[in-house]
């Protein structure tokens, strides 16, 4: 038997347990290339089932496993919480819930890394939740990286027409220059290039660089990190057989990479990438972590509060989300223990 995706059912006070029931109940789920499992809490997602008037069946399954038949289709769950649902406030997740938070991701890395499961899909979290139950990261990504022994990841959001890779991800605009360096740059240009050839079966990577400053520093006019930096470091890629171009200048960028002329855009910092993935993408986006030794996959949004509860929220960036990972664990191999890296590690000097 195939070995399952795991879902992670997120912040119990967030959408991302509706909008597991939602897309059960709109068919997503059935004649999936592998079969799924959400590693969550029964209760919680009985009261999401409540949201759409839908009746809930559990029934118990070997390895401690529940399949809930929810409006005659079902689910099949891996309980990690047994929360007090009935008394959950949306959109107020307290320490027990940061609790089960942190301990859904961490059920489902041991099963990627164990090489019982073929990959995870994260539903939202609430990083301040969960540092409140005293697990201290900023998110998904780095509590993946510590509980997997690697010490970079690069954060790809994806979509059909659109995928950026980022050097830097969440500081403020004005501490990018200073954090930028060609070592950096150099990391992710590999670790994307590794990441595509083994997760996502392509040869030979096309991958684009794009510039810090206007024009690509027109000359150093607008500033030296193209020259300086970002050039440097495309060139180290090119001798390491990667074909990685640029530095090239985002505001023309953006439209060759959307009509399919590069495979991803290494962009510099947050908006840059962001921006134009969101234009395109802005309900299917899918968010990636590569450099990881396991295959994750992430709705590309939060918890919602204000709408969790109702019912509204979109599937389609989860269903994304699905199908990337399904695609990804194709081609993947099999993950290797705790703190071993592949051989030839993209982020190694």
């Amino acid at each position: 038997m195939d070995k399952p995706l795991i879902i992670t059912m997120g912040d119990p006070t967030g959408v991302g347990p509706e909008l597991l029931v939602k897309v059960l109940l709109e068919g997503g789920l059935e004649n999936r290339v592998r079969p799924l499992q959400v590693v969550g809490d029964v209760g919680v997602l009985r009261r999401a089932a409540r949201v759409f008037d839908a009746e809930v069946r559990a029934e118990p399954e070997a390895g401690g496993l529940q399949r809930l038949r929810i409006g005659g289709r079902s689910l099949v769950v891996r309980p990690v919480s047994n929360l007090p649902a009935d008394r959950l406030v949306y959109g107020r997740p307290d320490a027990a819930a940061g609790r089960a938070m942190a301990a859904y991701v961490e059920a489902a890395a041991r099963a990627c890394l164990s090489g019982e499961a073929a990959g995870m899909v994260t539903c939202p979290i609430n990083k301040a939740a969960i540092n409140a139950a005293g697990i201290h990261f900023p998110g998904h990504t780095e509590l993946l990286a510590e509980r997997c022994g690697v010490e970079k990841v690069v954060m790809m959001l994806a979509g059909t027409r659109l995928r950026v890779c980022l050097v830097t991800t969440h500081l403020a605009y004005r501490d990018v220059p200073g954090v930028l360096s060609g070592e950096e740059v150099l990391a992710t240009i590999r670790i994307v290039d590794h990441a595509f050839r083994e997760q996502f079966g392509l040869k030979t990577p096309r991958l684009a660089v794009a510039a810090l400053n206007p024009h690509a520093g027109e000359g150093g006019l607008f500033g030296d990190e193209e020259e300086r930096l970002i050039l440097p470091a495309i060139v180290q890629g090119r001798d390491r057989g990667i074909d990685v171009r640029g530095p090239f200048p985002s505001d023309t960028l953006f439209h060759f990479a959307a009509r399919g002329d590069y495979d991803a855009v290494i962009c510099m910092y947050h908006d840059q990438g962001l921006i134009p993935l969101k234009l395109l993408h802005f309900d299917d986006a899918v968010n990636v972590t590569l450099g990881l030794p396991i295959v994750r996959t992430s709705v590309d949004h939060g918890t919602a509060y204000d709408i969790a509860g109702t019912g509204t929220a979109s599937t389609a960036s989860l269903l994304a989300a699905i199908r990337m990972a399904e695609q990804m664990s194709k081609t993947r191999k099999r993950p290797k223990a705790k703190g071993q890296r592949p051989k030839e590690s993209p982020s190694s000097p």
